[in-house]
């Protein structure tokens, strides 16, 4: 396991950390403003390049360049939404999103305010939908970025501190430790599970307000 592990970590090493942070801003601010985050979670972009930090200079401008590709893409969603709305929700990508689902997402707007763009965040679906559907609303964008500037802190901070710590402790420990790599893994897979189980609480107490 430890081989194959540090085989993995070494390749995103070798990139060029200026190149992973571009990927990783690129990867955000497309998540959030055309809808990609349906396809591919920026969970996954900002774990994977986090592995590769080495060191205080480089953790912050990873965190920086997730909390600007973040909060770029959804103002860019908000855009759209206010400029394009109802042409992306009656476009071929908006009828297979469902109109349920933006029905859902303008319910939870009205009856969540601020909270509701907070909240979409750490949510699945929603955290793509949201900036868009706010951008057709009535909000004005400073209440949007006010609501959504926290968020995206927590969420950058959050994600880029689990995936830097872990891989830092496996990379310290694999030399003396045979199930080094087990571990890495195991604090992985309890740090995506645990953000399931709070993603899946989440949805089911907003649940309420959304329909």
């Amino acid at each position: 396991m430890n081989d194959i592990l540090t085989w993995i970590l070494d390749t995103v090493s070798s990139v060029d950390p200026v190149v992973r942070t571009l990927l990783a801003f690129l990867g955000m601010l497309l998540e959030t403003s055309v809808l990609v985050g349906l396809v591919v979670p920026g969970d996954t972009i900002v774990i994977v390049a986090s592995t590769a930090v080495s060191g205080p200079v480089e953790f912050v401008t990873l965190v920086l360049a997730v909390i600007v590709g973040a909060l770029g893409g959804e103002s860019i969603g908000f855009a759209l939404g206010h400029h394009f709305g109802p042409f992306i929700r009656a476009s071929r990508l908006g009828r297979r999103i469902g109109e349920h689902n933006w029905i859902r997402a303008e319910n939870y707007l009205d009856r969540r305010g601020g909270v509701a763009v907070f909240i979409s965040r750490f949510l699945p679906v929603l955290h793509s939908l949201i900036p868009v559907t706010v951008g057709m609303s009535r909000m004005r964008y400073r209440t949007f970025i006010a609501w959504t500037v926290p968020a995206c802190v927590i969420w950058s901070l959050t994600y880029v501190t689990v995936g830097s710590v872990a891989a830092g402790g496996y990379r310290e420990l694999s030399g003396s430790l045979h199930f080094a790599g087990y571990l890495f893994v195991g604090v992985i897979a309890l740090f995506i599970l645990a953000m399931f189980l709070v993603k899946k609480w989440l949805h089911r107490r907003e649940l309420r307000h959304m329909d």
